[in-house]
């Protein structure tokens, strides 16, 4: 059975949740991803914070990115899959809750990242086209 910790980008970087998302930013151009998972003084998931967030919900209503934290990003308790989780769980749950990227959670610590990338390399054509289908209906 291939799991989750085994088709993820393992060691994922937080960003805290009292950093702003200027420093959100630079860590996703320093690392080249688009999203980052923020995570609490107590070392705990607490949300998603994605390039488009920073763009959509801060730039383009005028906050200064300097001054925005990246917990007022974290909506809601974020999606999440344990690491011992097969592939066939990860790609129903990132389709039900239509998400492009699923942390991964081992003994409740983030462990890893699951990205669309990811899913590519590990699945056959069928399967990778009706995820994408999925995620992308109604947008």
């Amino acid at each position: 059975m291939t799991t989750a910790r085994d088709i993820m980008h393992a060691g994922a970087d937080c960003i805290g949740e009292n950093d702003t998302l200027l420093t959100a930013a630079r860590m996703m151009r320093d690392l080249d991803v688009g999203s980052l998972p923020i995570c609490g003084q107590d070392d705990r998931l607490h949300g998603i914070i994605t390039d488009r967030d920073i763009v959509v919900r801060c730039c383009a209503d005028g906050r200064d990115p300097a001054e925005v934290k990246a917990s007022e990003m974290a909506q809601g308790a974020p999606h999440w899959i344990d690491a011992r989780s097969d592939v066939g769980e990860v790609l129903s749950s990132m389709e039900r809750h239509r998400i492009r990227r699923m942390p991964v959670i081992s003994d409740h610590r983030l462990v890893g990242m699951i990205s669309e990338a990811d899913l590519a390399q590990h699945l056959d054509d069928d399967r990778l086209a009706h995820f994408v289908e999925t995620i992308c209906a109604g947008k």
